[in-house]
């Protein structure tokens, strides 16, 4: 993990690193079979780097790495809550896709883009007109692949506010991962965390979640890989490091 993959991750956001080697897919059809994964043991050369990178790194760092098919894991600060800030887009597509398994949502369902839905920046969406039509799709497909805010807060407001969302990952066993902007309840929560907050561990299994079609039809996690797997980075693409 180069210096300059840390330096994205200022301030309080976790550093996130995640193997997922010798996830297995169900039969489409049935449901999936529950995970279960080796024993978690510490890889103490794997330890001891990612401490040396993170030691003159100046800010909060939370690192949590499990290599899923051996078990092999790393932590720093792997249970402390920490902001998500545009990680929390990964619950927000989960609450998307888990109404269109309720048949709240259709995922190339016709929308119409207003100017209202707008957020201040250098977004995608937002560069729409006024009146524009857009399917859902392509809007959760912006939300993850550029980090599109505006995608995000619509997104947001589609799947049923945070507070649907919020309920889907208590009921996951997800105790620390919360959405928090525009969200009633959570005011002071947003103060101190911003968009969303969640532990390094907890993002890592939501992760996982995803990659083994827990979060709505076990048939969605393909088009979820497709999205996650796509992320554009200007300058930098994950997928090389």
């Amino acid at each position: 993990m180069p210096h300059s993959l840390l330096r994205r991750f200022s301030g309080a956001l976790p550093a996130l690193l995640l193997a997922m080697i010798g996830c297995s897919s169900p039969h489409p059809n049935m449901d999936p079979a529950p995970l279960t994964l080796p024993v978690e043991h510490r890889d103490a050369a794997l330890q001891s780097e990612l401490e040396a990178l993170a030691k003159n790194f100046h800010g909060d760092v939370g690192v949590y790495v499990r290599h899923l098919s051996s078990g092999r894991s790393a932590a720093i600060r792997a249970d402390e809550l920490f902001p998500t800030a545009s990680m929390i887009k990964v619950p927000i597509m989960i609450g998307l896709y888990d109404a269109m398994a309720r048949g709240t949502l259709e995922f190339n369902q016709p929308l119409l883009y207003r100017d209202s839905l707008r957020y201040e920046g250098d977004d995608i969406l937002g560069s729409f007109k006024d009146s524009s039509d857009v399917v859902l799709s392509r809007v959760l497909m912006l939300m993850i692949t550029v980090s599109d805010n505006t995608a995000a807060l619509w997104n947001q407001r589609l799947a049923g506010t945070g507070t649907v969302i919020n309920e889907w990952l208590a009921s996951h066993g997800f105790d620390s991962t919360r959405v928090n902007s525009r969200t009633p309840g959570r005011e002071s929560n947003r103060s101190a965390f911003g968009w969303g907050q969640t532990t390094p561990r907890e993002m890592a299994r939501l992760l996982v979640t995803v990659r083994q079609g827990r979060a709505g039809r076990e048939a969605a996690r393909h088009e979820m890989d497709r999205d996650l797997t796509g992320i554009y980075w200007n300058g930098e693409d994950m997928r090389k490091l």
